[in-house]
């Protein structure tokens, strides 16, 4: 077979992007509609289900959302089964939902570090669970993990985050391991320090002129010297979404500027 460009397209392909209400999976998405996939999401209220389909139909998006709780197995087998009724069975799988407690390790709570660890960890596992099957009937199928750079690195406060995003890193290889003979290909995406308006009050100028102390930190680290924008996630999104990794399996993506290969600049 011949490379052409029509191997980067996903026409025909159903897109599941959970928690993609804004931010980087709302970003995504829009990345893997613009290829052609149908898109479907969910989230875990009807109000912020709402808030997406307005967000995706503002984009010229037709995106359908349901209400799920991810960490809910039987709710996930359930929205997975009416997916396929109402739109068809999934042929990307998108494990974007995520949620993280900024706590010192001695002051959290074995309640928030289960919690993080549930939402993080045990969420995509049981949101692949959930498609695994079906692709492996259609003869295969993809699964992205959205990871992190906590994925390989340790930070102060986010003790349950980092053991969370290390753990997906490796579920990421052991579905790739176990199900790779089924034309599955499982990868993670890592995203650096991406330009939202989450982060955007650590962007601001500061009341002297000069920048946030984090924003000063973030851009001497990143030998790239700038955030990342959303849109950097559009073409690896797309790309492990489609023909074009049918042979990059078990793989973490980092889109991060650069910042995991840098030891910083020297004094």
């Amino acid at each position: 077979m011949d490379f052409n460009m029509d191997m980067f397209r996903l026409d025909g392909k159903v897109a599941l992007i959970t928690g993609a209400v804004y931010g980087i999976g709302f970003e995504i998405a829009k990345s893997l509609a613009a290829a052609g996939a149908t898109i479907v999401f969910n989230n875990l209220t009807q109000e912020s289900v709402d808030e997406g389909s307005a967000n995706y139909k503002a984009e010229g998006i037709e995106a359908k959302g349901y209400v799920c709780d991810v960490t809910d197995e039987k709710a996930v087998q359930a929205m997975v089964k009416q997916i396929k009724e109402e739109v068809g069975s999934i042929d990307i799988l998108v494990n974007n939902a995520g949620i993280i407690k900024r706590i010192p390790m001695t002051d959290m709570s074995a309640t928030d570090f289960r919690q993080v660890i549930d939402v993080d960890l045990n969420a995509p596992f049981i949101m692949s669970k959930a498609v695994i099957p079906e692709m492996i009937e259609k003869g295969g199928g993809k699964i992205i993990n959205i990871c992190s750079m906590m994925s390989e690195l340790g930070r102060e406060t986010v003790s349950a985050y980092a053991a969370a995003k290390g753990g997906l890193k490796m579920l990421t290889k052991n579905i790739a391991s176990e199900y790779g003979q089924f034309n599955i290909q499982c990868n993670g995406i890592g995203p650096g320090y991406i330009a939202t308006p989450q982060t955007a009050p650590l962007r601001e100028l500061q009341e002297n002129g000069e920048r946030h102390p984090f924003d000063q930190f973030i851009v001497g680290r990143t030998p790239a010297a700038r955030w990342g924008d959303p849109v950097d996630l559009a073409g690896p999104s797309v790309f492990l979404a489609s023909q074009a990794s049918d042979f990059v399996n078990g793989h973490v993506l980092y889109v991060d500027g650069g910042i995991l290969a840098y030891i910083g600049k020297q004094p």
